[in-house]
């Protein structure tokens, strides 16, 4: 089956690493050429246009920042919608809202195309590892379609419903993991504040029921970034979970319901964000929210 990855980011990069590496035909486009050349390092073809991507693949994986990237990407100049073969599969792996995952499945299918949604959990090393989390939604004959791809991604992935119930299922996934950083800030600055050093107290917190699995591999990163901002950018950074909880909050409002929780966190990474954190590592929230708390 010849794949086709619309947009080679971080995680997009890293999907196509994965099924490379596991024997499939690889195509790839990216908005910034170099971002995509090393892949042609590593066999997959590079394409100039999200339309040759779609003439010349059976699934075209999108994986894409935000509304206004899918937007110019399916709709813009040779885009993909602009492709002549209406054969294609496309599967959109974003994050986004299900009134825009509903949307645009309507202006997909509109224009004579195939659509699938399938948001996934998990960053690069998961992405690499094909243990990511896939929760499709659409109908059951475009998931069949697409499932032998999904599962060289993914450890698990489930049609969770029809269009828009991927969305929703990927920003539930989203909000328990955003806050989490947050609370660990927190959480450390108690413990500090009370005498502990803070070495051993990330190194507590990583040890008992106050972690989550992720937490541990990532505690020493967020240790030392107490002692000062971090310069490394992470797989998935503050910016990018600053914009899921925004799609969080208009989902709820929308729905009529309140979530506190992902209000406060909104803030809270706005303002790291403002604060020069931006591309780093979502974890070291803990650090910053530690920092601003002793003012450091």
């Amino acid at each position: 089956m010849a794949v086709g990855i619309c947009g080679t980011g971080r995680m997009g990069a890293a999907m196509a690493e994965r099924l490379l590496e596991e024997g499939q035909s690889v195509s790839v486009w990216n908005r910034t050429d170099h971002k995509a050349s090393y892949l042609v390092e590593k066999g997959a073809t590079q394409v100039a246009t999200p339309a040759e991507l779609l003439n010349r693949c059976d699934i075209v994986i999108s994986m894409l920042f935000d509304e206004a990237a899918q937007k110019d990407v399916y709709s813009g100049p040779d885009g993909l919608l602009s492709a002549a073969s209406k054969t294609a599969l496309i599967v959109d792996m974003s994050t986004m809202t299900p009134d825009f995952a509903k949307t645009l499945a309507g202006t997909v299918t509109g224009a004579g195309y195939r659509f699938l949604e399938c948001p996934v959990g998990g960053t690069v090393p998961p992405a690499r590892a094909g243990k990511l989390l896939g929760m499709a939604g659409g109908h059951q004959a475009e998931f069949d379609a697409a499932k032998p791809i999904l599962e060289i991604l993914c450890r698990r992935v489930e049609l969770v419903g029809n269009i828009g119930a991927g969305a929703a299922m990927k920003l539930a996934v989203n909000l328990p993991l955003a806050t989490y950083w947050e609370a660990l800030g927190e959480a450390l600055s108690l413990a500090v504040a009370g005498g502990v050093d803070p070495e051993l107290a990330g190194s507590m917190m990583a040890d008992s029921s106050g972690a989550i699995s992720v937490a541990a591999p990532r505690m020493p990163m967020i240790v030392e970034a107490l002692a000062g901002k971090p310069g490394n950018p992470g797989p998935f950074d503050i910016i990018g979970v600053k914009k899921d909880l925004g799609l969080m909050r208009e989902w709820a409002k929308q729905n009529g319901f309140a979530v506190p929780l992902a209000d406060a966190a909104h803030t809270a990474y706005s303002t790291a964000a403002d604060d020069g954190w931006a591309t780093n590592d979502v974890a070291v929230m803990a650090a910053w929210r530690y920092r601003k708390n002793t003012g450091k």
